[in-house]
């Protein structure tokens, strides 16, 4: 080792920059502190500081929003400072000569051979160490060697150095684990691993080593193996592993088939008397663990798509083993269709075959880099603890139980996970796979498999009785010229909950058809023509008629539908919203989407043509069917990381007798209707007191209140 070379002194921009806070909060401690280091060269406007002293000074401030340590402690600036500096050495040092990925290759490759690599046996190396060695420059080389004795840790020096993927915007950062995951993988995975006996690790699709390194699994030769695909990543892995452990403890391989071939270590130790024997490869794992990079909705007819690693996992469980694998949550909601596609029937297979213990949606944007991207673990079991009898699978809202206790969700989500436990059944509830009976919610139903779609339940603690019995009481207080019809609204409890049944299955079915929205260009909208809906009517920004299109126009857009009386308007971004429509001959702007009852225009026309229309001739009508998909239940089923949006398909509709529908019909137009006369009472209101501001503000109009009792003010 050659003498550590000191870090040159920092400005206080370079402080911000190093300890990643904003340059008034440095200011502030240089101002409001008296220990702050004093300067040791520059001038009075940019002054500079001893890194050493920074960095001590820094030590005793923690981080207030960093994650936390396992023993609970916070990570302190001054950590944080000396990472910056770091980075920055070895950054510098990649300017102008070497891209990112070939900057952290070398400097791996150096603590790979620094570490136990250059005590392996050579034949047990990888082929491209040393030739990434030798392309290391002597400058390089040395600032690694300062970075390890710095540390006095390969290892610690290894992560500072892949911390460059981040620093130098390498595609490697893209796809490492969250924090978050790696602590709830880890934490399930941990009485597996606690076990006297040596237990089997494999990880699937292990990357850079994220998952493979918390799980602190170095406990021997043949215990721990790593598929990675991608040859950077393998490469990296490697040198990572070899920073830490021995080349004969990890054995990493491309593909799962590669594990049953004979390992490297079996090759150069055999004896003699061993070359007859038959290898016998990796065994089946304890533990398999799995984090895929994203893959787009674009991969769901691919063999080898996200869910081809659940199903390789399943592969190589012991019988009384543990799965744990990440997917992207479009692999568990695409509904399956009339044509079944891969990733279709690896999501049945999966939940056929017994091994899905657990479904967990992880919260949205817990990836850094794909925020736009929501994600799920699938908790799987080995062959030997599948029941006889199809046990239910657990479904985990992780999203909506992170909203409800932080950053502390994971361990929520163990505590659940463990107990079997349910008190919260909008977060989590045990569903069947197959059918209990008739109007019963299962998963081999086609349907999307996310809890958020999932899980939906009667507002807990809430009766319903007397909830709406107390707002009729106000109602009737607030609305004394409505008294009449409110005290005819009769409320009764039913005897028995009723059953619902899904939209998906009502479009199936025929008995219900979903209107899609259109992209019009915003040229062709103006103030004549047909009424366009879109998100600004459905919102309340602008009232319905304010914006049309010719039918000149709409000409040009084929596919657009014309909607017609008693179709619902619905818009479900971050929440539901929906709305009646009275007359027909509206076009729906995306995202607004609309629902028909398809035995509706008959009943109009038997009407219109002087036909005896039976309530039972209708299952649902306009007013029930907008009011019931909005309700709160359905209100809680939204996902997507940027854009929460709730599948249509996945909302449901309780089974009610014709005349009840009849009659719920009835009461929600005429409600309809007197919330139309209020709005236009106040709109009236509105205009009125605009008109007199607007006078009065111009000086041409003087306004007198009339004493006592009389007609509105004159003017």
């Amino acid at each position: 080792m050659t003498e550590r070379r000191r870090y040159e002194p920092v400005t206080l921009g370079e402080i911000k920059e190093l300890a990643e806070v904003g340059r008034p909060t440095v200011s502030n401690w240089r101002r409001r502190h008296d220990s702050f280091p004093d300067p040791v060269g520059g001038s009075e406007s940019k002054p500079l500081f001893d890194t050493e002293e920074i960095g001590r000074w820094l030590d005793e401030r923690p981080v207030p929003d960093g994650e936390r340590r396992p023993d609970g402690t916070l990570p302190t600036y001054g950590e944080r400072f000396r990472d910056g500096l770091r980075l920055r050495r070895l950054v510098t040092l990649g300017h102008g000569m070497l891209g990112a990925d070939e900057l952290i290759i070398q400097a791996l490759a150096v603590t790979a051979m620094e570490g136990e690599g250059g005590g392996s046996v050579p034949e047990s190396l990888p082929d491209s160490l040393l030739p990434d060695l030798d392309r290391a420059d002597s400058e390089l080389v040395h600032t690694v060697r300062e970075l390890i004795e710095e540390l006095d840790s390969t290892g610690s020096a290894a992560e500072v150095i892949l911390q460059l993927a981040g620093r130098m915007e390498s595609d490697l950062a893209m796809d490492a684990t969250p924090r978050a995951v790696v602590d709830l993988i880890e934490a399930l995975g941990e009485p597996v691993l606690s076990a006297a006996e040596p237990k089997v690790v494999l990880n699937l699709c292990a990357g850079t080593g994220d998952l493979l390194l918390a799980l602190g699994v170095d406990g021997g030769v043949g215990d721990v193996a790593a598929v990675e695909p991608d040859p950077l990543r393998r490469k990296l892995l490697i040198y990572r592993l070899l920073a830490r452990w021995s080349a004969e403890a990890v054995e990493v391989r491309a593909r799962p088939e590669e594990l049953g071939t004979v390992r490297p270590h079996e090759q150069w130790a055999s004896q003699p008397t061993d070359v007859d024997e038959e290898p016998r490869g990796f065994p089946a794992a304890d533990l398999v663990v799995a984090d895929p990079p994203y893959a787009s909705g674009e991969r769901e007819r691919d063999e080898d798509g996200p869910l081809w690693w659940a199903i390789e996992a399943m592969r190589h469980l012991r019988p009384d083993g543990q799965g744990l694998v990440v997917v992207p949550s479009w692999t568990l909601s695409r509904p399956r269709g009339g044509v079944m596609t891969a990733n279709a029937r690896m999501r049945e297979d999966l939940l056929k075959s017994g091994v899905v213990e657990a479904i967990v949606q992880l919260p949205r944007r817990i990836h850094t880099f794909r925020t736009g991207a929501e994600h799920a673990l699938l908790v799987l079991r080995g062959v030997a603890e599948v029941p006889r009898v199809a046990a239910p699978v657990l479904l985990i809202d992780a999203d909506r139980l992170a909203r409800r206790v932080g950053d502390g969700w994971p361990r929520y989500v163990v505590g659940l996970l463990r107990s079997g436990e349910t008190p919260v059944a909008q977060e989590a509830q045990h569903v069947p796979v197959t059918t209990t009976g008739p109007g019963t919610s299962f998963l081999l139903d086609g349907r999307s498999l996310l809890p958020a779609h999932r899980l939906a339940s009667p507002e807990k603690g809430l009766d319903h009785f007397a909830a709406t019995v107390e707002a009729r009481q106000n109602a009737y207080a607030a609305l004394p010229h409505l008294k009449q019809w409110i005290g005819d609204l009769g409320i009764g409890k039913r005897e028995s909950r009723a059953a619902h049944l899904k939209v998906g299955g009502q479009l199936k079915a025929g008995q219900l058809r979903l209107l899609p929205g259109h992209r019009i260009r915003e040229g062709d909208i103006g103030d004549a023509g047909v009424p366009v809906i879109g998100r600004e009517e459905m919102l309340g920004a602008l009232p319905i008629g304010e914006r049309r299109i010719m039918l000149e126009d709409l000409a040009a857009y084929p596919q657009a539908v014309m909607t017609e009386q008693g179709d619902v308007f619905l818009f479900t971004e971050h929440g539901v919203r929906t709305r009646v429509d009275g007359a027909g001959g509206c076009v729906l702007l995306a995202p607004v989407q609309g629902l028909r009852i398809a035995a509706y225009r008959k009943y109009l026309t038997d009407l219109a043509a002087g036909k005896e229309a039976r309530p039972e001739s209708l299952w649902m009508r306009p007013y029930p069917l907008a009011h019931l998909l909005a309700a709160p239940r359905n209100q809680q089923r939204g996902s997507g990381s940027l854009v929460r949006r709730v599948s249509v398909r996945d909302m449901d509709l309780p089974q009610l007798p014709a005349e009840e529908i009849a009659d719920l019909e009835t009461v929600l137009a005429d409600a309809e209707r007197h919330r139309a006369d209020v709005r236009r009472q106040l709109a009236a209101l509105d205009t009125l007191a605009e008109r007199l501001a607007a006078g009065v503000a111009d000086g041409d109009l003087r306004l007198r209140k009339r004493p006592g009792p009389g007609p509105a003010p004159r003017v």
